[in-house]
C-alpha cells in the first residue's frame, strides 16, 4: 500500500511539473523576456537597423513574392570603419525580416562595398543564370585610391553573392567622385542603363550584358553640391504622358534649397536625357530624407502609374547624435512613400507623395473629432507618441497657423507644424523638442505655401524619432528626426492672427501609445 501511495504520489509531481512547464510555455515566449511597456527609442513603424549602424538604402527588388532590400551597415560601428550590404525581405513594405549580411566587407582588394544597386537578370544577360540576382557597386579599391565599379552576383536568390572578378567593369576614367551606380532595364531599347554620380554631373551608361559598359551621355547640375545616389525611372502622369525622371541626392543649403532628393522631369532619347527645366524640384523639404532610392509595384503589371520611395533619415551634417546610440544602433529610414507624378495649372510635371496603404494595418486605434474653431490655442484630451493625424485647417485672416504635437505637460517641449502665412511658407519647427542639431542651425524645415488658398490638408506621422508631414496631398513633404521625452505626448492646436477652423481631425494610432 505504501508503494502504491509513493507512486500515486510521484505521478501527482510529474503531471504538475508537466503541467506547469506547459503553462510557463505558453506564457513566456521568445522576445517577451522584457515587458511591453519598457521605454524605448527605437521607431514603432519605421524600418530600423538591428544594430550598429546602416546609412545609405539601396533599390528594393521584388522576387519570390517579397520585397528584397539591400543597405549598408557597420557591424563595427561604433568602433571601426567599412560598409556591407545587410538584407531585409518584407510582403507589404511595413514589416521586415532580417536576413542578414548578403555582401560582406574587406573580401576582395578592393575594399568594402559602397551603394550602387542590384537587378534581377531574368533573360541571362550576364551569363549567370536565368533569374540570377546582379549587383554593380561601387568600391574604393584602396590600391589604386579611386572609386570604381565592381559586379556581384547571387545564385541562390539574393541571400549571398560572390564577387565576378577583382578587377571593375567600369574603370574610373580620372575623376575624384565616381560612384553610386544606378542600373535599370530600358525596355524600349533593350539594354541596361546606367546612370552614376560624378561630382556635379551624372553620368549614363549603356550595356547589353552588365559587364561591358561604355558612355553615352551627362547630365550637368548646378549650385546643389556634389550629386549622390542617382535614381532613373519612367512614369506615366495623370494626363496619360510618359515622362522620364532624373533624381539625385543633393545639398542645395548654399541656395536656400533642401539636402535632400532633387529631380527633373524630362525625355530621354536612348543616350541622352533632356530636362523640362534646368532648375530641380524637390522630392523632401525636410532635413532628414537622403539616399532615396524609388522602385517598382512589385505585384502591379503597369510599372509606370506609380511607384515607392525611402531613404535614410538622417544628414551627414550629425550623422551620430540620436538617443537610439543608448540602445546600441543608429539607423532609420522613413516610411516607404507611393509615388505619382501629376501635371499642375500650369502644365509642369511634379512628383507628389503619399504614405502607402499598408501602414493602416498598423493601426490599433482611432479618434475622430468634430470641427474645432482656434483662436489663440486649444489642447486636445488625446495624446500620443505613434501616430498618424489628418486635418483640414481654413481660414480667413491669420498670421501663423497649426499643431503643436509630442507636447509636454507643461507646454514647453514640442514640434511644430504649421502655416506661416506672413512668410507664405509651410513648417516644421523643432526648435522646442529634443532634435539632433547641436549646432542650432537646422531647426525649421520651410517650404513654398500659397497662402492665397486660405486652406491647407495636413497629414503629419509621428514616432518615437520622427515626423513626416504631407502636405496638400503630399505635393510638399518635410521629414525631421525629432528626439522628444517619452511622456511629452500632449496634442494642442494653434492660431495665431486670427481664427482657424479645424476640420476632419482623424488620428490612427499606431502600436502601443
Amino acid at each position: 500500500m505504501i508503494g502504491i501511495t509513493i507512486l500515486i504520489l510521484c505521478l501527482i509531481c510529474i503531471v504538475t511539473i508537466v503541467l506547469v512547464t506547459y503553462d510557463a510555455g505558453e506564457k513566456k515566449k521568445p522576445g517577451t523576456d522584457v515587458p511591453d511597456h519598457k521605454p524605448t527609442t527605437r521607431a514603432s513603424y519605421h524600418f530600423t537597423v538591428p544594430e550598429h549602424w546602416k546609412n545609405d538604402p539601396q533599390k528594393p527588388i521584388y522576387f519570390d513574392g517579397k520585397y528584397h532590400y539591400y543597405y549598408l551597415y557597420n557591424a563595427d560601428y561604433p568602433d571601426g570603419n567599412g560598409t556591407e550590404w545587410r538584407h531585409a525581405t518584407s510582403t507589404d513594405l511595413v514589416s521586415w525580416a532580417d536576413e542578414g549580411v548578403a555582401i560582406p566587407k574587406y573580401t576582395t582588394p578592393n575594399g568594402d562595398p559602397w551603394s550602387g544597386s542590384v537587378v534581377v537578370d531574368e533573360s541571362n544577360t550576364a551569363g549567370f543564370g536565368e533569374g540570377a540576382i546582379v549587383a554593380i557597386l561601387t568600391q574604393p579599391s584602396a590600391e589604386a585610391g579611386k572609386q570604381e565599379q565592381y559586379l556581384w552576383f547571387s545564385t541562390d536568390r539574393g541571400l549571398t553573392f560572390k564577387s565576378y572578378s577583382d578587377d571593375p567593369i567600369l574603370p574610373n576614367p580620372g575623376t575624384e567622385d565616381f560612384r553610386d551606380p544606378k542600373v535599370i532595364w530600358d525596355q524600349h531599347s533593350h539594354k541596361w542603363v546606367m546612370t552614376l554620380a560624378e561630382g556635379t554631373k551624372v553620368g549614363f551608361y549603356e550595356s547589353d550584358n552588365l559587364k561591358d559598359w561604355h558612355y553615352t551621355s551627362g547630365f550637368e547640375t548646378e549650385n546643389i553640391g556634389i550629386v549622390e545616389c542617382p535614381d532613373f525611372y519612367m512614369m506615366r502622369a495623370n494626363d496619360g504622358t510618359y515622362k522620364w525622371v532624373l533624381g539625385v541626392s543633393a545639398n542645395g543649403k548654399s541656395i536656400g534649397k533642401p539636402n535632400t532628393y532633387a529631380y527633373w522631369t524630362g525625355d530621354f532619347n536612348e543616350n541622352e536625357f533632356i530636362a523640362d527645366h534646368h532648375e530641380p524640384q524637390w522630392l523632401d523639404y525636410g532635413f532628414d530624407w537622403y539616399g532615396a532610392v524609388t522602385f517598382e509595384e512589385g505585384k502591379d503589371k503597369d510599372q509606370y502609374n506609380h511607384r515607392y520611395a525611402l531613404a535614410w533619415m538622417n544628414n551627414w551634417d550629425y550623422p551620430h547624435v540620436t538617443p537610439n546610440l543608448n540602445e546600441g544602433f543608429n539607423g532609420m529610414d522613413s516610411i516607404v512613400r507611393q509615388i505619382n507624378l501629376t501635371r499642375d495649372e500650369e502644365q509642369s510635371y511634379q512628383l507628389v507623395s503619399q504614405p502607402i496603404e499598408a501602414l493602416d494595418q498598423m493601426v490599433t486605434s482611432t479618434d475622430s473629432l468634430q470641427q474645432i474653431k482656434v483662436n489663440g490655442s486649444s489642447t486636445l484630451d488625446i495624446t500620443g507618441e505613434n501616430y498618424q493625424l489628418d486635418a483640414d485647417l481654413s481660414w480667413s485672416e491669420i498670421t501663423n497657423v497649426g499643431l503643436r504635437l509630442r507636447e509636454s505637460a507643461d507646454k514647453t517641449r514640442h514640434v511644430d507644424v504649421g502655416v506661416f502665412v506672413e512668410g507664405q511658407y509651410s513648417y516644421v519647427n523643432r526648435a522646442f523638442t529634443g532634435q539632433p542639431d547641436e549646432s542650432d542651425r537646422y531647426l525649421e524645415s520651410k517650404a513654398p505655401f500659397d497662402v492665397n488658398k486660405k486652406k491647407v490638408h495636413l497629414k503629419i506621422l509621428v514616432d518615437r524619432t520622427s515626423i513626416e508631414v504631407f502636405i496638400d496631398d503630399g505635393e510638399i513633404v518635410l521629414s525631421n528626426e525629432i528626439f522628444p521625452e517619452i511622456n511629452d505626448q500632449g496634442i494642442t492646436l494653434f492660431s495665431e492672427g486670427g481664427t482657424a477652423i479645424f476640420n476632419n481631425v482623424v488620428i490612427k494610432h499606431f502600436g502601443k501609445d
